[in-house]
């Protein structure tokens, strides 16, 4: 167990996978940086629940900040774990096409 932030964590720091960047592309679509340095696409598509149901507003979903490495919204109201993020994402190579 290892604590950062004043939250406590399972496991070990080393597997413990951050949002360095995050650029909104399309209706939904975050084109994510992650500490490893991995460029990775999300559709945020995947995440279901009420809770989730402001982000249908565009003004909302491009509204969001990272804070501690983790991609929020409303003021913090609204997060997604990176690691869902990291797991539920793909690689993109090239960049600069998508931007």
């Amino acid at each position: 167990m290892f604590e950062v932030n004043g939250i406590l964590y399972a496991g070990t720091s080393e597997k413990l996978v951050k949002i360095k960047d995050a650029k909104v592309t399309g209706r939904k679509m975050l084109l994510l940086t992650f500490s490893s340095g991995e460029k990775r696409v999300f559709d945020a598509e995947t995440l279901k629940g009420e809770v989730f149901l402001p982000l249908d507003e565009e003004r909302i979903f491009r509204n969001f900040k990272i804070v501690h490495g983790v991609v929020t919204w409303m003021n913090e109201e609204i997060d997604c774990a990176p690691e869902y993020m990291y797991e539920h994402s793909y690689a993109y190579d090239n960049w600069e096409n998508v931007v």
